[in-house]
C-alpha cells in the first residue's frame, strides 16, 4: 500500500514538474522580442525586460549634462500621470553623444533624484550605438529586428514606444519632447489597448 501511495506520488510530481516547465517554455516564447533581454540596472541587478510584458514601455537613452537634459522632468510627470494605467518609462543613460553622462552611477541617481525627482526605472550606462551597443538597442535599431524604426541613434533623448504587445509603435527624435502632443496622444493610444 505505502510502495503504491510512492508510485502515485511520483508521478504525479513528475507531471507536475513537466507541466511546470512546459509552461515556463511556452512563457519563454510568448515574450515579445524587444523585451527578450536581461539588462543592469542601475545600482547594478540584473533586470529580465520581459517583466514589463504586457506595459507600454517608452524606452528613452539619458544624459545628464545635455541640453535636452530638462526633459527627465517630462519623462517624470509622463511616468506619474500615465503608470497606473499600465506605463513604464525607462532610462538607458550613455555616454556616447558629446561626453555627456560621464556620472558613476551613483552621481547618475542623485543627479536624477535629486533635480528631476526621477522615480522611473533607471539603467546601468551602456552604449546605443556600434559594435558595443547594447543587444537591446542593436534590436531597435537594426533594419532586420524594426525596419519601421531602425537608425543609429542621432543624439540623447531618443525615445522608442513599445506597445503592449511587445510591437515598436514609434520613434521620436531628441527634439521632440516627451510632452509633446504627438508622444502623449501615441502613448495614449497604446494605453486603451488591451
Amino acid at each position: 500500500m505505502s510502495f503504491t501511495r510512492g508510485v502515485l506520488f511520483a508521478l504525479t510530481s513528475v507531471l507536475f514538474l513537466g507541466a511546470a516547465l512546459g509552461a515556463a517554455d511556452k512563457k519563454d516564447e510568448d515574450v515579445p522580442a524587444v523585451l527578450d533581454f536581461e539588462m543592469k540596472s542601475l545600482d547594478g541587478e540584473d533586470v529580465n525586460l520581459a517583466d514589463y510584458q504586457g506595459k507600454v514601455v517608452l524606452i528613452v537613452n539619458v544624459a545628464s549634462q545635455c541640453g535636452a537634459t530638462p526633459q527627465y522632468e517630462a519623462l517624470e510627470d509622463l511616468n506619474r500621470k500615465y503608470k497606473d494605467e499600465g506605463l513604464v518609462v525607462l532610462g538607458f543613460p550613455c555616454n556616447q553623444f558629446g561626453q555627456q553622462e560621464p556620472g558613476t552611477a551613483e552621481e547618475i541617481r542623485d543627479f536624477c533624484t535629486s533635480t528631476y525627482d526621477v522615480t522611473f526605472d533607471m539603467f546601468a550606462k551602456i552604449d546605443v550605438n556600434g559594435d558595443d551597443a547594447a543587444p537591446l538597442y542593436k534590436y531597435l535599431t537594426s533594419e532586420k529586428t524594426n525596419p519601421k524604426h531602425a537608425g543609429k541613434i542621432d543624439w540623447n533623448f531618443e525615445k522608442f514606444l513599445i506597445s503592449r504587445d511587445g510591437e515598436v509603435v514609434a520613434r521620436f527624435k531628441t527634439r521632440i519632447a516627451p510632452d509633446t502632443d504627438d508622444v502623449v496622444q501615441a502613448i495614449e493610444e497604446q494605453l486603451e489597448k488591451e
